[in-house]
């Protein structure tokens, strides 16, 4: 099927009732028939057949062998670490979502795991981090608030005959987007929080894998740490993704309009937009106007999160960056001046009136 219509239909309900909508099974344990049968379902844990159902979608979409789900994106990025063991070392993409760096700054060093940090759209970069303790390489795509892209398929070819796994975040782009398993990748996260929820009204995170092997390991880590998707969350993303693919449309046209927009704007002094997705960075030319716009918007929301039907603007030097090194933030180019605005599905001209009020 098209991905339009996976939405859609790989979202339809499997209940012998003829339900449209996938049923929630608010229950926390299952009843055995007799000793030494089951129904599939112990314990919601284990496994939930509401859970079951997002994330057979999810990995569906994702083109993968096995999707779990997971409380947060966070969960789900936690929950790969334990993959690792003591004097592994991973390489991540240097400019990244603050919450991933603060997990690879703390906890990773606490269980003896090396993170080095690199240019993953540079493929010299990340060769040279590259030695016999390697183990993963980690990467956002577009980055986390630049926008860099890496060619994940270049990646796959530079590890070629290494036992390293590629890992992608495809957060901001959703398998409407791009699909990393189909270039190579491992295994695909996702925050199912942003674009695959949709609505800012629930707390979600996934992994996909390209393999069975990979998927049997996370399904141990995830039924042993116990960071699971909750059933009535798992049917809100569920929910969230039959408009996937109609929301990403509209939203991306709305960003291109608006990054034409603010690249014409005085006040603006850079725009960082990789030309697909409906996520835009920009820089003003100082901290008093960028103070001045986040203080002055009406119809966009100052608030810290994206992917969702509403259009969100944020300040990642103390929002989604807040807990990264200061000198860290500034050599990624994440200062006083810089924006980030998640683009909803609104009408374009109503949210570009507002931008230039903002601004004016």
């Amino acid at each position: 099927m098209n991905i339009e219509t996976a939405c859609v239909h790989g979202a339809r309900s499997k209940s012998s009732t003829g339900a449209i909508a996938v049923p929630i099974y608010q229950c926390a344990t299952f009843a055995h028939p007799v000793m030494g049968q089951d129904t599939g379902y112990s314990y919601s844990r284990v496994q939930n057949p509401t859970r079951e159902h997002a994330e057979d979608l999810i990995a569906a979409l994702e083109g993968g062998y096995m999707g779990l789900g997971f409380a947060s994106g966070m969960g789900a990025i936690s929950t790969l670490m334990e993959l690792f063991s003591p004097g592994d070392e991973l390489i991540a993409s240097d400019d990244l979502y603050g919450g991933a760096i603060r997990l690879f700054n703390t906890l990773s060093k606490k269980h003896g795991v090396t993170v080095r940090y690199a240019d993953t759209s540079n493929l010299a970069a990340i060769e040279a981090c590259l030695n016999d303790n390697t183990r993963a390489v980690f990467i956002e795509t577009p980055t986390n608030p630049m926008m860099k892209l890496t060619d994940i398929a270049a990646v796959k070819q530079l590890l070629a005959g290494r036992d390293i796994l590629m890992i992608v975040d495809n957060t901001f782009l959703t398998p409407c987007l791009l699909r990393p398993l189909e270039l190579g990748a491992d295994i695909v996260v996702h925050s199912g929080t942003k674009y695959l929820a949709g609505h800012n009204d629930t707390l979600a995170g996934f992994i996909v894998t390209a393999t069975q092997a990979l998927g049997d390991k996370l399904r141990l880590l995830q039924k042993t740490t116990g960071a699971i998707l909750a059933p009535f969350d798992a049917f809100l993303v569920t929910r969230g993704v039959k408009t996937l693919a109609l929301r990403m449309e509209k939203a991306q046209a709305n960003a291109r309009e608006i990054t034409a927009w603010l690249s014409k704007q005085p006040k603006v002094k850079r725009v960082y937009y990789p030309g697909m997705g409906a996520m835009i960075s920009f820089a003003v030319d100082s901290e008093q106007t960028a103070h001045s716009v986040l203080n002055r918007v009406q119809l966009i929301y100052f608030a810290e999160s994206l992917g969702g039907t509403e259009t969100l603007i944020t300040y990642p030097l103390t929002q989604t960056h807040g807990d990264v090194p200061d000198h860290e933030r500034r050599a990624r180019g994440i200062d006083e001046t810089l924006l980030r605005i998640s683009v909803g599905v609104e009408h374009v001209q109503d949210l570009l009136s507002d931008l230039e009020r903002a601004l004016a």
